[in-house]
């Protein structure tokens, strides 16, 4: 989506909301992405802030159990006409008075997730040897020494 900042561009003091929906299908998100935000003339500096939020369908990497939690990314910048310092990141340039708020979301959102999701912070996840989910309780394996503490091992059942 892009917005048009011309009406509040030379305004200092003005403000323009917006609100749209994307979809990230292409990047594996099957459900719709709300987006809202502002932009605020603050003494002639643009300032941009939006919220991208969704209810994700996820599966925990642990224990492989399915599971829905809501993720919400904020992301803020700086909207200029022309760009002083090239190392500033956090400034991003105007096209004809339009901002690409559409890319700027999809972006953020995409970089926000997760790289590891877990249904519960205590997850235990399951039993490498025979796949029990430990969040249910422990499993029946016998657990086996440390081949290192073999030789201790030993020397109690000599007793």
């Amino acid at each position: 989506m892009r917005l048009d900042v011309r009406p509040i561009l030379y305004a200092p003091g003005k403000r323009l909301d917006f609100q749209f929906e994307m979809d990230l299908s292409d990047a594996g998100i099957p459900c719709p992405v709300a987006v809202e935000g502002t932009v605020r003339n603050m003494a002639g500096l643009l300032e941009l802030e939006l919220a991208a939020k969704a209810e994700l369908d996820l599966t925990c990497d642990r224990c492989g159990k399915a599971f829905a939690r809501e993720k919400e990314i904020s992301y803020r910048c700086t909207l200029a006409e022309e760009v002083q310092n090239e190392d500033n990141d956090e400034i991003v340039l105007l096209e004809d008075g339009k901002a690409d708020v559409g890319d700027l979301a999809r972006t953020a959102f995409i970089l926000g997730l997760d790289t590891k999701t877990l249904c519960s912070e205590d997850c235990k996840g399951l039993c490498s040897r025979c796949g029990a989910d430990l969040n249910l309780g422990p499993c029946s394996c016998k657990k086996e020494p440390d081949p290192r503490l073999a030789a201790l091992g030993r020397l109690l059942e000599n007793k």
